[in-house]
């Protein structure tokens, strides 16, 4: 019986991919449960795989081809299902949240990539690499732009968003920038497009002080919750995990101003930028 063929890059390698994997699971007669716990992940994150809605990384395409003895096929099309103008580390967010249903960000120092203006992303850019050369910022500030065109979708997906209020503080890229970045959430919010709080430092202590989090749901796939690091990321589908920072993410909507206030804080401190920089 001849074995599988090599994916075509020009076609939808992912989606193929996930199709020869559960080809090849059935074939062994295991579930994605019991395969799964062969390869060290859950069965939920082989049925990602499978639809096509999760990057196979050569890790698993390694242990993928051992257990199911594919002969490397997997390992061989993990380049042409990789394919992508994000960094490697945050292929699967961006991809993901194009797919997700309601997506809950708390953020403690910035403005979240999905509500950034290009101004503002690409100050956020150089800063993370001051000796990138120019174009290569400009071609990571238009991925990010791309990312926001998300929201070009009158109600998909819902966006809830707290916002501590250090992240409206932070001067990035000068009084202009920070009050057109200001504005264009507050824009946002006016059009009833997201939903913004603001977690005053009023507020004082509160459970999620370690960092940020984004908590993603899904129509057809179990919730994930996303946690960010400098230059590094993490995605986890535990249960448990999502279910306990849920709860934290709840308790910081508790914890924030009402959504007036906060639209009335963000609106205000815009001003006050503007009057920064024209006094």
């Amino acid at each position: 019986m001849s074995g599988p063929k090599d994916l075509d890059p020009s076609s939808s390698p992912r989606a193929l991919l996930g199709a020869e994997l559960r080809h090849a699971r059935e074939q062994k007669g295991l579930s994605q449960a019991e395969l799964g716990q062969l390869v060290f992940v859950s069965g939920s994150f082989i049925g990602q795989l499978e639809a096509g809605s999760r990057r196979m990384q050569p890790e698993y395409a390694r242990l993928l081809d051992e257990v199911l003895e594919t002969a490397g096929f997997f390992m061989r099309n993990c380049k042409a299902a990789a394919t992508s103008k994000y960094p490697a580390y945050f292929v699967d967010v961006a991809e993901l949240e194009a797919q997700s249903t309601a997506i809950r960000q708390y953020t403690p120092l910035l403005i979240p990539g999905l509500l950034q203006t290009a101004a503002y992303a690409r100050a956020v850019n150089r800063a993370y690499d001051p000796t990138t050369p120019a174009e290569t910022i400009e071609e990571w500030t238009e991925g990010r732009m791309d990312r926001t065109r998300l929201l070009d979708h009158p109600t998909k997906p819902l966006l809830w968003v707290v916002l501590d209020e250090a992240a409206l503080r932070r001067e990035i890229g000068g009084p202009a920038v920070m009050a057109e970045a200001l504005r264009h959430v507050a824009g946002l919010v006016r059009r009833s497009r997201i939903i913004v709080q603001v977690l005053p430092f009023s507020a004082g202590e509160h459970p999620a002080m370690q960092g940020a989090l984004k908590l993603m749901e899904f129509a057809d796939a179990p919730p994930l919750v996303y946690f960010e690091g400098v230059r590094s990321s993490r995605l986890e589908d535990d249960p448990a995990t999502v279910t306990q920072l849920r709860f934290v993410f709840d308790l910081l909507v508790a914890s924030a101003l009402s959504q007036g206030k906060s639209l009335a804080l963000i609106e205000a401190l815009a001003q006050d930028y503007v009057h920064e920089d024209h006094p």
